[in-house]
């Protein structure tokens, strides 16, 4: 077979770049889909972090991200578990200071992240057929500010996607100044029977 050279241009001055983004609508109501609050990370690179990473690094990473959460990933490229800027600015790591008599700054990822075996997460089938109001409520059941969604690739549990109580917050046009769980969803739903 013979090749031929492909047409080629000069870049022109106002040239962007494309870079892998999930745009999500500004606002959004109960009945919207579901799959309007969810970051696709088919769309949107995780960010992560090593079980060996000290806190410190973690949230580094979290600070330059822009972002409150990182996937702890292992050597093989398998989740760990999550870290959040919850847990690193909570209780967990002065636990292991006081538990294990070492400085705040030899505080690892691994010594404070929900590891993978306590992870809850939804099925993108699922969610897929489910408003935005199912997501508020899963979340409130849980009693939690993420959920992880899953789909099988290959025979293969993958994370395909994460739901945020705080985006959710942003796109239903609620404020919450509470970071406790429950008291969250008390405001929420006080905001949205008055909106």
């Amino acid at each position: 077979m013979t090749y031929t050279r492909l047409p080629t241009s000069h870049l022109d001055k106002s040239a962007g770049l494309l870079r892998p983004a999930c745009v999500l609508p500004d606002r959004v109501g109960l009945d919207n889909p579901a799959l309007d609050v969810m970051t696709d990370f088919r769309r949107l690179t995780a960010f992560i972090a090593t079980p060996g990473d000290t806190i410190r690094q973690a949230e580094e990473r979290m600070y330059r991200r822009k972002v409150r959460l990182l996937f702890v990933m292992d050597s093989q490229d398998r989740v760990a578990g999550l870290i959040t800027s919850t847990d690193i600015r909570g209780e967990k790591p002065l636990k292991v200071v006081q538990s294990r008599g070492i400085r705040r700054d030899e505080v690892l990822a691994a010594d404070i992240m929900t590891p993978v075996d306590q992870l809850e997460a939804v099925d993108f089938d699922d969610l897929s057929h489910a408003r935005v109001g199912h997501v508020l409520e899963t979340l409130k059941a849980r009693g939690r500010q993420h959920a992880l969604v899953i789909e099988n690739a290959s025979g293969r549990q993958m994370v395909r996607g994460l739901l945020s109580l705080s985006q959710l917050c942003k796109q239903l046009g609620v404020t919450v100044e509470t970071t406790e769980v429950a008291h969250t969803f008390i405001e929420i739903e006080q905001q949205l029977v008055h909106a």
